[in-house]
């Protein structure tokens, strides 16, 4: 194989490397953000839970204001019904009594309510809280195992650098433009094996003349077709 393609075939393929590490990061970063995604989400949830309890807290608050107010009612009706002396009399002031009861007992009942309700929200804040106690151990051991895998990425990824840098070091410079350029709008694909006698970038058919000069390597062949660089591979790639 011609010099300088054989070092197009190389640099292709630690180009290609070196983009691969980007995504492999990502998930492994991905997996950390959606367990801090799930414990953040519970820390709404109880803040939201805990904001209802202290709204169902004024409302009790002002209930039982209301509860003073009708047993004073209560109060006053028992303290008039002695100077009243007509019928009418009586029955405003036992209508009224009757009333002032009947809203007391209301009253107590929609405490009872809200307190039940103050209990099943207590309970899913509990629940929430265990839960999040779960994740956050569950986030340690990842952030952890996380920790070691991007360690190991980071020193892969030095050692790939470097062998681009030494390779970049020796190839001509006009090879490398030309080849950029591909790489620009090919990417990781601007340096394909021929196959079957057709290119791998675009996988249309070449001629034999083309197909003839790719297999002989003396020099580097672009595909009619889409311009990306050619090779033949060997039987150990």
């Amino acid at each position: 194989m011609n010099k300088y393609l054989e070092q197009l075939v190389n640099l292709s393929q630690i180009d290609k490397k070196i983009d691969s590490y980007a995504p492999r990061i990502e998930g492994i970063n991905g997996e950390l953000n959606e367990k801090k995604d799930e414990i953040r989400s519970i820390d709404e949830q109880v803040e939201t839970i805990e904001n209802e309890i202290e709204e169902l807290k004024t409302q009790i608050s002002n209930t039982n204001a209301h509860i003073v107010e009708f047993n004073n009612k209560i109060k006053d009706a028992s303290k008039k019904s002695g100077a009243v002396k007509t019928e009418k009399e009586i029955k405003a002031l036992n209508l009224e009594e009757d009333l002032a009861k009947d809203q007391l007992e209301a009253a107590n009942e929609e405490i009872s309510r809200l307190e039940r309700i103050i209990d099943v929200k207590h309970t899913s804040e509990a629940e929430l809280k265990e839960k999040k106690l779960e994740i956050e151990a569950s986030l340690k051991e990842l952030e952890n195992r996380v920790s070691s895998e991007l360690e190991e990425i980071e020193k892969d990824r030095s050692k790939v650098y470097a062998q681009k840098d030494s390779l970049l070091g020796e190839m001509n410079q006009k090879v490398l433009t030309f080849y950029e350029k591909i790489r620009k709008w090919a990417k990781n694909t601007a340096v394909v094996p021929v196959r079957k006698q057709a290119c791998y970038g675009c996988f249309m058919k070449i001629n034999d003349k083309t197909y003839s000069n790719v297999i002989k390597s003396e020099d580097i062949v672009t595909c009619p077709h889409c311009g990306r660089i050619l090779y033949k591979e060997t039987n150990e790639e």
